[in-house]
């Protein structure tokens, strides 16, 4: 089946697939429900600029599907946002229509939706530098140019996902888009229902799974041969550590690593698993839709692809088509791709970024720290983890009463999971940390 139809088929695609092309749900259930949602928003003018934050996967693809055919603006937002990330993308997105937030509809004044008839714009959270959150600005164009770049290079249609990420996440999303674009099968799963057990009754030799580093992990040491079974276990997020793949090759896992992010609508370079067997641990080769920039020596990563954003939502659009990503990466003289590192201070942890600047803050506003210096460690289980250095404001203060205060002030997952009780931070007269000097704990 195409992967490349317009909008405007995107209903008469949906009513062709097979009755059973959405595992475990009632499909007719389904498109009455993408129906009624479709009706509503194309009875809204001006055109809604809609704030997609549906926790209900099946709501929030229905929501989604309707969105996209009605030409609506779309922001997916992330439900468990705290209140002051919730702030801050209300006030850049301004949206007309808010799905899902508190699991209710919330219609909104004040927001700039117009009539169009142009294809709809699809942004996509992402993390800035300071760590404030942007939305990469995506089209069905660029959405679609990643399938049909991921069929080519896998030659493999109609695709089958098997989903345990976030669908408000590139990673989620893009996993429904090449199952639904070539009619192929997408089961939905909660890696919560997966670590209990629950994996369902499919037959996993017919299906694509995406993982990030810390679930294949946990995955193999659950069930490894239940995940040999997959079709391929393609693996992003973040880097993997060197014995994740020797434990995932012992297994015979049909592994794919890759390399991609938000920007990209997901992996521009992937590593076949017949390589990946025989021994390979790069990142793989650039699939076809996608031009990646980097010489034999180290080097920041540029990357063009067809499936690139047009830049991020309330600022100019770029002036070029390639993207300076702060990563570092080469190609070997084989033509694999390897990531070595980032040129930032960008922490990676189980798949999610966080960025220091952001972390430390936050913990600064909290006024039970003097100095603070937030940084990545090395972690065999979350490839890295948030730490941080800290100088008590009082010698009977401890990281338990900080934490509990963050947890009003920032996502679970960037409170550092490590502290670190210091009488001073080894500042020079620039205020830079001596790195050196801190590297023994």
């Amino acid at each position: 089946m195409a992967v490349s139809i317009p909008t405007s088929k995107i209903l008469t695609h949906l009513e062709q697939l097979p009755h059973d092309w959405l595992i475990d749900y009632d499909s007719n259930q389904f498109n009455h429900l993408r129906l009624a949602l479709y009706t509503q928003f194309t009875q809204l003018i001006p055109t809604p600029k809609i704030l997609l934050a549906e926790a209900n996967p099946y709501l929030f693809l229905a929501s989604w599907i309707a969105a996209v055919a009605a030409n609506c603006p779309l922001f997916l937002a992330n439900p468990y946002w705290v209140e002051r990330e919730w702030q801050e993308v209300l006030a850049l997105v301004q949206p007309d229509l808010i799905l899902g937030r508190e699991g209710k509809w919330e219609k909104r004044t004040g927001g700039e939706g117009e009539t169009t008839n142009h294809p709809p714009q699809i942004m996509i959270p992402t993390g800035g530098s300071s760590g404030k959150i942007r939305f990469a600005v995506h089209t069905w164009s660029s959405l679609t140019a990643s399938v049909k770049g991921f069929t080519e290079y896998f030659s493999q249609t109609p695709v089958n996902s098997y989903c345990v990420l976030p669908l408000y996440h590139v990673s989620g999303l893009m996993q429904f888009l090449r199952s639904f674009l070539t009619g192929g099968k997408f089961l939905l799963k909660s890696y919560k229902e997966l670590k209990a057990g629950e994996t369902g009754t499919i037959d996993p030799q017919d299906f694509f799974i995406s993982l990030v580093p810390t679930q294949l992990q946990y995955l193999l040491e659950m069930d490894s041969d239940w995940l040999s079974r997959f079709h391929t276990v393609l693996l992003g997020g973040a880097p993997p550590w060197r014995g994740l793949l020797d434990t995932a090759r012992k297994a015979k896992i049909r592994l794919a690593s890759s390399y991609g992010m938000t920007e990209t609508a997901s992996m521009v370079v992937a590593l076949p698993p017949d390589d990946f067997l025989a021994g390979n641990n790069s990142s793989g080769r650039v699939l076809p839709h996608a031009t990646v920039l980097a010489g034999q020596e180290t080097d920041t990563i540029v990357i063009e692809a067809d499936s690139l954003c047009s830049g991020y939502y309330g600022q100019p659009v770029p002036s070029s088509s390639y993207f300076t990503t702060d990563d570092l990466g080469h190609f070997d003289s084989l033509g694999y791709f390897h990531v070595v590192g980032r040129s930032s201070g960008k922490i990676i942890t189980g798949g999610e970024n966080v960025f220091p600047s952001e972390v430390e803050g936050a913990i600064l506003a909290t006024g039970l720290v003097s100095d603070v210096w937030v940084v990545g460690k090395p972690d065999p289980k979350w490839g890295e983890v948030v730490t941080a250095f800290y100088v008590p404001q009082t010698k009977y203060l401890n990281s338990v009463i900080i934490k509990k205060v963050l947890t009003k002030k920032l996502c679970i997952y960037k409170i550092p999971q490590r502290w670190i009780k210091v009488d001073s931070l080894p500042r020079n007269e620039q205020g830079k940390i001596n790195r050196y000097m801190l590297a023994s704990f």
